[in-house]
């Protein structure tokens, strides 16, 4: 199988990728076509027919596995497929695992770190608040090791969600070391929950794509009000502390033009919010960075996440 990431312009191929959308369209002309994105477990390619009515053009949706024959072309820096032939093709003809991205990292030992750092926290109601999700419940712990971080802008993969939460994790139990100051159990706790709403906020790949709820209330919204339903459901749980609980993961995207309901006003929800941020800018540039070679230092491109065109350090 050739996959997306190691395609070049100028190549025709004939290979079998996941139909991730597929949309109707018209050129400025008039002339209807189609608008397709293709994925396999290394990226998306951008695809079009552009007759759709021709011969060797066979009936597909969105989400079907699809044989497809073109050539690939750039368009405003970035490679397109021109479709030439395309069929639906039947189970057994590809392997799912071939087209999901899925993390580099182990899944199973980054769950049970992020375990780990579970069992460390000494508060008692936030340690029951944890385990009650991420120890004691093995649906939530298989629906949190599968689950993306985002749709596109960084962690789109398989144990996406894991290794962001637990990477900002990390990166918030560094800061209470550092700043005496802070709260471990409450930053541990809030980085662990801060994503947790991505759990409804973005269906299961293959899809992985914006449901209703995630479209109308946020992934923001969803976290809070999951951990506030379970909070309910433990015994004298301090209202202050799940107060200050709901609030860093309502502040996390620390400003409200960034979607963030409230701004951070304890120290820990800004904390949580810095750590948030780097690792989602250092994850986008990491994958930014995959295909390019470490003694390219080339532009990359405008990056939107990044508000700024980017490229490799040189070596010396």
């Amino acid at each position: 199988m050739k996959y997306i990431e190691s395609l070049r312009e100028g190549e025709r191929i004939n290979e079998i990728y996941l139909c991730k959308t597929k949309q109707s369209a018209l050129t400025k002309a008039g002339k209807p076509y189609e608008n397709i994105i293709l994925q396999d477990k290394t990226g998306i390619l951008d695809a079009k027919i552009w007759d759709p009515g021709s011969v060797g053009i066979d009936d597909f949706d969105s989400l079907d596995y699809v044989a497809v024959m073109g050539d690939i072309t750039s368009f405003q820096g970035n490679l397109q497929l021109s479709i030439k032939r395309v069929r639906k093709v039947q189970e057994g003809e590809y392997d799912p695992k071939d087209y999901l991205p899925v993390s580099e990292k182990n899944i199973d030992e980054m769950y049970e770190e992020l375990c780990g750092i579970i069992r460390s926290v000494n508060n008692p109601y936030y340690k029951k608040l944890l385990s009650s999700f991420f120890l004691e419940d093995k649906e939530f712990e298989k629906r949190f090791k599968f689950h993306s971080a985002a749709k596109t802008v960084h962690h789109g993969f398989v144990g996406g969600l894991l290794e962001h939460t637990l990477s900002v994790t990390k990166h918030c139990d560094y800061f209470a070391a550092y700043y005496p100051m802070l709260n471990r159990d409450l930053i541990v706790t809030a980085a662990i929950f801060h994503d947790i709403g991505k759990l409804e906020e973005l269906s299961v790949f293959p899809e992985n794509d914006y449901t209703d709820e995630g479209q109308l209330l946020g992934h923001i919204m969803i976290g809070a009000e999951m951990v506030g339903e379970r909070i309910r459901t433990i015994e004298g749980f301090p209202v202050r502390m799940a107060n200050e609980l709901k609030h860093c993961i309502l502040a996390h995207h620390g400003e409200l033009e960034y979607g963030s309901p409230k701004k951070p006003a304890l120290a820990e929800a800004l904390a949580l919010s810095f750590a948030d941020n780097v690792d989602a800018k250092m994850e986008t540039i990491r994958e930014i960075f995959t295909n390019v070679p470490e003694n390219n230092v080339e532009w990359q491109g405008f990056n939107r996440l990044l508000d700024s065109n980017i490229r490799r350090s040189s070596l010396k």
